[in-house]
């Protein structure tokens, strides 16, 4: 999703609310990159409209506070694959 970083802001910012995404599930659906999604949400949707940029970054937070329980989940995940593969070679 090019275009005006105004409207793009203000569209990231209501689909990370309404499906609770993290800036990487956001950038993928958009197409675009995380840096670009963290930049329009916190400089330019902060200029544009407050209220909506407090209500995500409430979502942020909240999936700062959880990353590091994903990342256990996402290494513990790859280990069982790798075990898997293993097993089925023999």
């Amino acid at each position: 999703m090019k275009g005006m970083p105004e409207e793009r802001a203000i569209c990231l910012a209501e689909y990370m609310i309404e499906n609770r995404a993290t800036v990487r599930q956001t950038a993928s659906k958009f197409g675009i990159s995380k840096s670009t999604v963290h930049k329009d949400i916190t400089s330019n949707l902060y200029r544009l409209n407050r209220s909506l940029y407090l209500q995500v970054r409430e979502v942020m937070d909240i999936n700062k506070k959880e990353r590091h329980i994903r990342g256990g989940r996402a290494t513990k995940e790859k280990y069982l694959r790798q075990k898997e593969t293993v097993y089925h070679k023999i």
